[in-house]
């Protein structure tokens, strides 16, 4: 990602703006988080079946005129993400009161919103996993444009890393499999996970605005996040 690329700044930005193209990239890159967030939230409760509808909710909340994302805010502590989550809480507490106050006005109703998780801190921890898929996703989207562009050498190494980390296969079996030597495919493995972490340093560094290290702390935090 060259140096002059926008950050998720101007990308969020653009979207309270009114932009179209900078609102379809922020619901591509976030709607898959809110929708994570909202499932862990609601998935014993009477709410399940009103996740689309939440997550249309939070997008309204954050581009209609005056909305959320105009009071973002990209000094503040913990950057986008922790500001996303914050907005996501808060829509989620507000269905649900709506929720209980409709259900309360109707005396057949059997519905119960105990369901509702009140432990926040395992939502924050389904929260951060899905941020950090989602910015794996994007490195690997990322990778594969890098990969068009450089030809099929490097597709193959995209190839490998699937079949390395995806599947979970040995290299000696890829390397059987591909009618390879071993040793060579060892070596485009460093190669391509060296790739992979440069395109994942890119796009973390297109969330954040932070020295190298602070990024690349990051990163690491995300594969760890992952790994766990």
């Amino acid at each position: 990602m060259p140096e002059a690329a926008p950050t998720c700044w101007t990308v969020i930005r653009g979207a309270a703006a009114g932009r179209a193209e900078d609102r379809e990239d922020f619901a591509r890159r976030y709607e898959p988080i809110i929708r994570a967030y909202l499932a862990a939230r609601w998935t014993n409760g009477p709410l399940l079946a009103e996740i689309d509808d939440g997550v249309q909710e939070i997008f309204i909340d954050c581009f209609r005129e005056g909305g959320v994302l105009e009071r973002a805010d990209a000094e503040k502590p913990g950057g986008f993400r922790s500001f996303l989550y914050g907005v996501i809480r808060i829509a989620a507490l507000r269905i649900e009161s709506g929720r209980a106050r409709r259900d309360a006005r109707s005396p057949s109703s059997t519905v119960d919103l105990s369901g509702v998780p009140a432990d926040e801190t395992s939502l924050s921890r389904v929260f951060d996993r899905e941020w950090a898929q989602t910015q794996v996703r994007e490195a690997m989207r990322l990778l594969e444009e890098r990969a068009r562009e450089a030809g099929e050498p490097a597709l193959r190494r995209i190839e490998l890393l699937r079949a390395r980390f995806g599947e979970d296969l040995p290299i000696r079996e890829i390397a059987a499999r591909w009618g390879m030597d071993a040793t060579r495919l060892h070596q485009e493995q460093t190669r391509a996970r060296r790739e992979f972490k440069k395109a994942l340093f890119d796009v973390v560094r297109f969330q954040i605005t932070a020295p190298p290290e602070v990024v690349l702390r990051e990163c690491e935090e995300i594969l760890a996040l992952l790994a766990g």
